[in-house]
């Protein structure tokens, strides 16, 4: 009697919410680019465009997530735009954040970055986290302990290089004033570069050399979770201003993120005071 083989093994689960969201860019995302009706954006609050990418998509991932079996709820941007008591207890048990048209605005205009954003979380703490450029197919993951790693190639986080380094400020929901103030201080220190708009993109470009420091003042868990692993993975840094450690669920405000610990404490040293004399946090908070 022949030996029978035993099956392959499954494929991992990394691999699995990787093909998962290259199918929802292939499928959904990209066929829709530059080419979406005026009727298929809308408002979904003052400022906030969602279109009908942005809820296909996570109808997608939310029921190919499902499938997996981890038992972990998911909690999608777009379900909570719905449904805001989908927050409550984020930072407890296992969670899927999904974040499927990461920089909306930027699809919906047809120029500028936009991403698919996945993060598993449990109790608080970001394990494994996902990233997908769907128009150049790039793969930012990681996982909590093991590394971080583009295109399946391991990375570490480099900065610029820059004597003056380069810092990026999503400054665009604080109050005018201490909008004003807090680009008046950084420029003593720093060469502002523009925002992408797109967490996705931000976060690798802090990786990649691009920028060495990048400010956030709203930090919805969707939107920093996945990249903030992909960051403290590759060996770069990232806290709430007032340096405490980062977790989803949180009352801690705002993100400051920066390639590596030095960088991060120039950003520090020189925005701290800025930032907390810029309001109360329920002004600059998310």
């Amino acid at each position: 009697m022949p030996a029978t083989s035993s099956p392959p093994d499954p494929m991992p689960l990394v691999a699995q919410v990787a093909a998962l969201m290259r199918d929802v860019a292939e499928r959904v995302v990209m066929p829709r680019h530059r080419a979406l009706a005026a009727h298929e954006i809308v408002e979904k609050s003052p400022g906030e465009l969602v279109t009908c990418v942005d809820r296909e998509a996570e109808a997608r991932l939310r029921d190919g997530l499902d499938r997996l079996g981890t038992g972990a709820r998911i909690v999608g941007e777009e379900a909570c735009a719905e449904d805001p008591g989908l927050l409550d207890g984020i930072g407890s048990g296992a969670v899927w954040l999904v974040d499927p048209l990461d920089g909306t605005a930027n699809f919906a205009s047809g120029s500028g970055a936009f991403g698919i954003m996945v993060a598993l979380v449990e109790e608080g703490e970001p394990v494994a986290s996902w990233m997908l450029d769907p128009v150049s197919g790039r793969m930012c993951h990681a996982e909590r302990a093991l590394g971080a790693w583009i295109d399946d190639q391991p990375v570490r986080a480099r900065g610029s290089g820059r004597l003056r380094p380069i810092a990026a400020l999503a400054s665009q929901f604080m109050a005018p004033d201490a909008r004003a103030r807090t680009h008046r201080v950084a420029e003593r220190r720093f060469a502002l570069e523009p925002i992408p708009r797109c967490a996705a993109e931000s976060y690798p470009r802090l990786v990649t050399g691009r920028n060495d420091v990048a400010l956030f003042q709203r930090i919805l868990p969707w939107d920093h979770a996945a990249g903030v692993l992909f960051l403290t993975e590759a060996g770069g840094r990232a806290t709430h201003w007032d340096g405490s450690a980062y977790r989803v669920g949180s009352t801690g405000a705002g993100l400051l993120a920066a390639s590596d610990s030095s960088l991060w404490e120039r950003g520090f040293e020189a925005l701290s005071g800025t930032l907390a004399d810029g309001g109360s946090r329920r002004t600059l908070a998310a």
